[in-house]
């Protein structure tokens, strides 16, 4: 999928040294890089901080863009390769014998409105966040990309740098761990009969 010829003129001019030309490429695409790092990462402040790391990386790797690439697509890779680093850091300082790993630091920081649509109810979102929470960074990152991007396999193959097959292979795993979470008696039933997970 080609980019929008505005926005490789944008690209183009950005690359020349116009700032104004950059601005336009984080006002057009800021929602969408923040609302993924707030889905990957659970707090605002941790999505607002990566949100403005991707964009610098894309600043300084603008050269690297392949225009014949989706730059929303490039944009997200950048976006979601830095989530998962991040959340692997924390993951193992969680682990670290000196720590103890707290129960509320992927909580939402706040009650204030989120940043999804209005449909979503802010109980719903909460919950969802929970859920999302539990899954390991990978797993995260493709029902992310997957339900509230509506990115196809061979598109979020592409962000994560994959194969079609295993971004499919995740896909399926994060939605049994999502539906056991769910569902403990579902989950009880499936270890012992296994084809009753069989979709």
């Amino acid at each position: 999928m080609m980019s929008d010829p505005t926005v490789l003129e944008w690209v183009q001019a950005a690359l020349k040294g116009d700032q104004d030309a950059f601005a336009e490429i984080v006002y057009a695409y800021q929602d969408a890089v923040y609302n993924l790092c707030y889905r990957m990462l659970g707090e605002r402040g941790d999505a607002e901080d990566a949100a403005q790391e991707a964009f610098l990386r894309a600043y300084l790797n603008l050269n690297r863009y392949d225009t014949a690439r989706s730059f929303k697509t490039w944009l997200l890779s950048i976006a979601s390769n830095y989530c998962i680093d991040r959340l692997r850091r924390r993951r193992l300082s969680w682990l670290s014998l000196d720590d103890e790993p707290t129960e509320t630091s992927l909580s939402l920081a706040s009650d204030d409105p989120e940043p999804e649509p209005l449909t979503l109810r802010r109980e719903q979102s909460v919950a969802i966040q929970a859920l999302l929470s539990t899954l390991s960074p990978d797993y995260r990152a493709v029902v992310v990309l997957r339900y509230w991007y509506d990115y196809s396999y061979a598109e979020i193959a592409d962000i994560m740098d994959t194969t079609e097959s295993a971004v499919k292979s995740r896909l399926f795993r994060a939605r049994q761990a999502l539906a056991d979470r769910l569902d403990p008696q579902r989950a009880a039933a499936s270890s012992i009969n296994p084809l009753l997970e069989s979709t």
